[in-house]
């Protein structure tokens, strides 16, 4: 059963739902360019962002997320069994599981291991395990979206002012006013041709600041693997935002 509950005001900003006996917090934003109402979980909160056309009521913004019960429900289950990136646990590195193992008198930090079960091996202190483990992930993240970036501009003619990696929730990647590239760190867990896709995506912005037909042409005409990375990333996605969740 779904209770909505009002925090306050004749258009409440924050509210929640209770979803069988569980209270998760809601926030509303409005924006002008949305011609829907867009409902996302939050993993780092464990609640719900509803992304409102301007013209739309509060309560029918909450009417909507009580109306997709189910779907909380089943996407919450997912997001709750969080990895933290220590020993013991399984991370995948560009689209391969790798078992994160610890490794106490090795020279190097931290080093990926192919073979039959591949590991992810992290040396020094096991306290600092799970921290090692994710600077070395978001360096590595940064390395392959350098790369690809590069190759990208270089084919569409055009040129970056700089990269970064940031833990998102919201987007995979964009591109500023400023010609700066940002992308989430969790890319690298992603298949490489997600990532591929991804950094294409944003390169392609550097030229059409939009998502209209010319934007799209251009990044399938550089991009051909462009529907099955999307494809991958609207069904695989949202579980990338489990590893690291916490301690990461």
């Amino acid at each position: 059963m779904l209770k909505t509950l009002d925090s306050g005001g004749p258009s409440p900003r924050r509210s929640s739902l209770v979803i069988d006996g569980r209270s998760m917090p809601v926030t509303l934003k409005r924006n002008r360019n949305a011609r829907r109402i867009i409902l996302r979980l939050d993993p780092k909160s464990d609640g719900i962002v509803l992304t409102v056309p301007w013209t739309t009521s509060y309560d029918r913004a909450l009417a909507f997320a009580a109306s997709q019960e189910a779907w909380i429900w089943a996407q919450s289950r997912r997001m709750a069994a969080a990895v933290r990136l220590r020993p013991g646990s399984n991370v995948p590195l560009r689209g391969v599981e790798h078992a994160i193992v610890h490794r106490r008198g090795a020279r190097r930090p931290v080093w990926a291991e192919a073979g039959d079960t591949p590991q992810l091996c992290v040396s020094g202190d096991p306290a600092h395990a799970e921290r090692r483990a994710a600077d070395w992930l978001k360096a590595q993240a940064k390395h392959d979206l350098r790369v690809a970036s590069r190759a990208y501009a270089a084919r569409m003619g055009v040129q970056f002012a700089s990269i970064t990696v940031r833990d998102t929730s919201t987007r995979w990647g964009s591109c500023s006013s400023a010609r700066a590239l940002s992308f989430s760190w969790r890319l690298v867990l992603a298949p490489p041709f997600v990532l591929d896709y991804v950094a294409a995506h944003e390169v392609a912005h550097l030229i059409e600041m939009n998502h209209g037909r010319a934007f799209w042409t251009l990044v399938e005409a550089h991009c051909p693997h462009a529907g099955e990375a999307r494809r991958w990333l609207k069904v695989h996605g949202h579980a990338l935002h489990r590893y690291g969740a916490a301690g990461g």
